[in-house]
């Protein structure tokens, strides 16, 4: 998926593709399907805590942030393949919404799931 598809568009992250290399908080199927991040505080808060989290990733970089969602890349170690996270934060719902998916390839041996449940784990100990 091209980066101008990515986005929040309507309250919502761009749906996963028929491919198991997804997983977004706003799928409702159990292949791409996660709960979403419940959160209390500030949308400042949320947003510094997960910059601070995605900083700390190895090969992870931010491209695009404002008060209400993040955009970043994570290059795998081995092959180079480059994953797009996104974050948006929901704050009449108190919830961080995700997507995480594989650019290239079919399947990612449930890399973007793993990751997101480092992510979700590293946020509540924060």
């Amino acid at each position: 998926m091209s980066s101008d598809q990515l986005g929040v568009k309507q309250g919502k992250l761009a749906p996963c593709p028929n491919k198991p290399n997804c997983v977004s908080s706003q799928s409702t199927g159990e292949k791409h399907g996660m709960d979403p991040i419940p959160y209390s505080g500030t949308s400042d808060e949320v947003l510094m805590k997960l910059k601070s989290i995605l900083t700390n990733r190895k090969r992870t970089k931010i491209i695009e942030s404002d008060p209400h969602y993040i955009r970043a890349e994570e290059t795998s170690k081995l092959f180079k393949f480059v994953d797009d996270i996104e974050f948006y934060i929901d704050s009449a719902a108190e919830h961080i919404h995700f997507r995480s998916a594989s650019r290239t390839g079919y399947s990612d041996m449930g890399v973007n799931r793993k990751r997101m449940n480092e992510i979700k784990e590293e946020y509540f100990q924060k």
